[in-house]
């Protein structure tokens, strides 16, 4: 036998063993994906497509493995997971539970190893070597893009290619919690740092930028250190920055954007909030908010959180049936922090249980979740609140009238059918709002998205509205 292809045969001899001892639907799905790497002495290194997969595989397997490697290699069989590399991410070597490898975790997924120095000492004329603080798990390759976030996704692109040269500067993104703000902002991040990776690039919190200003006011000289510091960023990415109150924040963080506005930076920001509704803030910053581009992540439809889901699969090497993606995608609605929240309950539940993963086990998470008090919307539904809010009749607003009142409630209705009713299309929409076709539908939706982000009266239109369709979320 070739040295070089011991680990194939020793993986097929124990595949085979395994095979006659696991039932056949679970030997595909937790057997079939592991791939053999090398074999050095007794200890063989095996590919795994996750680190869940491991977990699993270990506490429901280990005894198997164990016993079908002593069989296989000896007494001194041992056994190394390699955790399949996640879109950016290198890999990462795990040993197998104790009694069959050694227990020390070898490779870091870091994206820069090296560590912060300390943020306030001016580097002089030396290029600054910092962490940036990105996590790699937010990249491009992880963002999955629809209709309520496809906006914010081609600005983050094209700044991507180009930092500090588009129209896009400062990038403004807000919108409600879970719906990928800080993913798509720190997505920019990482991809500038692949593609310039001598560009200096940096993300902080807004209360982090805030308390490191506390700080440096209080130590003599220390302030000059700071500014200095943030001047050097060529790519500055605040998160949250409706936490950066108090007028000495706000006057230090002023001076920093203009220098960095001025000199061609690229400036990323992110709220839950449009510029026009922060509460607090310099009329001179509020403005400067507004030079570059505002684009809102609104929620997911139907189409997209079952994307999501899928993509999670994927990325945890996970097999979930389609009868239990399209359950989860129709039940949680709200954001994409939820959705995955429901996914990984499903599977640490069907570990923990060693059990299928079910349409059963997903109502018993997402009943944790949602309130099932709140029925099932439909477009009539909708229709009805919505008259009911305008004052106008359900005949009014299935019309052809242009009046201002019943054109703005008839767009606002298509808008809420198809950001909240489940797999529900623009024809139909449009079919059950006087005949319309999918292109005026979709033209409504966009005007209201384009009003929501300039007009507060119309968006508080819309929020009321919601409230009073989804009251669990308000």
């Amino acid at each position: 036998m070739n040295e070089n292809d011991r680990h194939i045969s020793i993986w097929s001899h124990f595949l085979r063993i395994v095979e006659q001892i696991v039932e056949p639907q679970k030997f595909t799905t937790w057997f079939k994906p592991v791939r053999p790497v090398s074999m050095v002495d007794s200890t063989l290194t095996v590919e795994v497509p996750s680190d869940f997969f491991r977990e699993y595989l270990e506490s429901t397997y280990l005894d198997v493995i164990k016993k079908t490697l002593k069989r296989v290699i000896g007494a001194d069989a041992k056994l190394i997971y390699l955790v399949k590399a996640v879109s950016n991410q290198p890999a990462m070597a795990v040993p197998a539970a104790p009694g069959v490898t050694p227990v020390n975790r070898e490779v870091s997924v870091n994206i820069n190893p090296s560590g912060n120095p300390n943020p306030f000492v001016y580097p002089g004329l030396r290029k600054i070597q910092i962490n940036p603080k990105l996590n790699p798990v937010y990249c491009f390759a992880n963002f999955i893009v629809g209709e309520c976030n496809k906006m914010g996704y081609t600005a983050g692109q094209a700044i991507s290619g180009a930092p500090g040269k588009t129209s896009f500067n400062p990038l403004f993104i807000f919108g409600g919690p879970g719906l990928g703000k800080t993913h798509l902002a720190q997505a920019v991040g990482i991809a500038i740092h692949e593609k310039y990776p001598d560009l200096i690039v940096l993300y902080v919190s807004g209360h982090e930028f805030k308390l490191q200003y506390m700080d440096a006011v209080n130590v003599r000289n220390k302030l000059t250190d700071f500014l200095g510091f943030y001047k050097k960023i060529d790519v500055l990415i605040v998160d949250d920055i409706q936490d950066l109150q108090g007028p000495g924040t706000q006057s230090a963080f002023f001076n920093i954007f203009n220098h960095l506005h001025q000199t061609g930076k690229q400036l990323i920001f992110t709220s839950d909030r449009p510029p026009v509704d922060l509460q607090n803030f310099e009329d001179r910053l509020l403005s400067r908010f507004k030079w570059g581009l505002s684009v809102e992540l609104l929620h997911p439809d139907y189409n997209t959180r079952l994307q999501m889901l899928r993509s999670l699969c994927e990325r945890e090497g996970v097999s979930m049936g389609d009868d239990v993606l399209e359950y989860l995608a129709a039940h949680i609605k709200t954001n994409f922090r939820e959705l995955e929240g429901a996914f990984l309950s499903v599977m640490a539940y069907a570990t923990a249980m060693h059990a299928e993963n079910s349409v059963e086990l997903a109502a018993k998470v997402t009943e944790k979740i949602v309130n099932p008090t709140v029925k099932e919307l439909s477009i009539s539904n909708v229709q009805s609140v919505v008259c009911e809010y305008f004052n106008i009749t359900p005949e009014e607003l299935v019309s052809k009238s242009r009046k201002r009142q019943i054109l703005q409630a008839r767009q606002i209705s298509m808008y809420l059918c198809r950001n909240l009713i489940t797999n529900c299309s623009l024809s139909t929409i449009g079919a059950e709002t006087g005949g319309k076709d999918h292109a005026t539908v979709l033209h409504s939706c966009n005007i209201v998205s384009d009003l929501m982000a300039t007009d507060r009266m119309f968006k508080k239109y819309v929020t009321d509205l919601e409230s009073r369709l989804l009251p669990s979320e308000s």
